[in-house]
């Protein structure tokens, strides 16, 4: 496609910087991840940052580290990818679903307090597309309750609440660096951020074969390391993370601006800043729609057409229950091209054929 959904940034310095770890022979537990965590920390607002394989691993150091398994019950949205839950699965814990606010997209703040039990023992808020979820009452939920609030960073690098970046507002907190996202590691990776010291501590430890010292294992662990080059690829990212922010907004101003008559543009709810991991719309016709688009070179994507209440591999354990804004939405979202490499010009070009397409 020449408008491509996503595009990851390359340039001569990323390129310099993993030719620097494969001549400095030094591919695993060196300093480009050492350095990675400490500036990913300071950028968060976080105490503590350890690097991981994937987005989808550092939820499962998350879910281990707090006992989120054997049978108990978590709170999650259904609309998000499904490495959301299935980590807490594996270990035995039951995700209960709740539907999302028709706006943001994210957990409908009310139907959380609704779902909560004896057996619940953690909130899930996914901040969904690059949109934070109205996490100040579920914060306030999880503490009346006594329960975990762990934050599914994986789209939202760099998110504002209030203006405070999201991922320090929970127990821990979940990012992924895979290809697509807003800043990356050019391959799998992921972070776990924390302002526990504790849980810090012990995810640490977890995640490099549940050990401190190299031959004394405290824990049942895993190898869900970050190799060296990721690292030292994520460091240079995390230095344009900023700027690229402000384009995705320039670029989603100038999107909604022009299709506001036409289609649902994204809503961006008061005190937060939107980062657009992607820039989602509701449209009418959508199979014809994305046809049409692709017809004029225009790529598109879907996220998530088929709710995680309702995937095969989940419905072989949880019978599902209906979450009607979601099984709505799911229906009529579609993703159109979002990356900084994007001009005005080509903007303005996918805007219009989608204008074109419904006039």
């Amino acid at each position: 496609m020449k408008y491509n959904l996503v595009e990851m940034f390359v340039n001569d310095e990323i390129k310099e910087a993993a030719l620097r770890v494969l001549e400095s022979k030094r591919y695993i537990k060196g300093p480009e991840t050492k350095s990675f965590e400490k500036e990913f920390a300071e950028y968060v607002g976080a105490k503590k940052a350890v690097t991981t394989s994937s987005g989808t691993t550092a939820l499962w150091l998350i879910y281990d580290a707090l006992g989120i398994k054997d049978g108990a019950e978590f709170i999650a949205p259904s609309h998000t990818f499904i490495a959301t839950v299935t980590p807490a699965m594996h270990m035995g814990a039951r995700p209960v679903f709740v539907d999302v606010d028709e706006k943001t997209y994210t957990l409908d703040v009310d139907e959380v307090r609704k779902k909560i039990t004896p057996k619940t023992k953690a909130i899930v808020a996914v901040h969904l597309y690059g949109h934070p979820a109205d996490i100040k009452p579920l914060k306030e939920i999880a503490e009346e309750h006594g329960l975990y609030l762990i934050e599914d960073c994986a789209q939202a690098h760099g998110a504002l609440y209030e203006g405070k970046k999201v991922g320090t507002f929970g127990d821990a907190a979940a990012f992924s660096f895979f290809p697509s996202k807003v800043m990356t590691v050019a391959g799998d990776g992921g972070m776990v951020v924390t302002n526990n010291e504790e849980i810090g501590e012990k995810i640490q430890i977890l995640h490099d074969q549940g050990r401190r010292e190299k031959y004394t294992h405290e824990y049942l662990g895993y190898n869900f390391r970050m190799s060296e080059i990721l690292a030292a690829v994520g460091r240079v990212q995390l230095r344009h993370l900023e700027e690229w922010i402000r384009r995705r907004n320039e670029i989603a101003k100038l999107y909604s601006e022009m299709l506001h008559d036409v289609v649902k543009v994204p809503e961006v709810m008061p005190g937060a800043r939107h980062v657009y991991y992607v820039y989602t719309i509701r449209a009418k016709n959508r199979d014809v729609f994305r046809e049409y688009l692709a017809k004029n070179d225009i790529a598109t994507g879907l996220y998530y057409p088929i709710p995680v209440h309702l995937q095969p591999a989940i419905k072989q354990h949880i019978s599902p229950q209906p979450l009607p804004i979601t099984e709505k939405i799911v229906k009529e979202i579609v993703s159109i091209p979002m990356h900084p490499q994007l001009s005005d010009e080509d903007v303005e070009h996918i805007a219009n054929k989608i204008v074109e397409f419904y006039r």
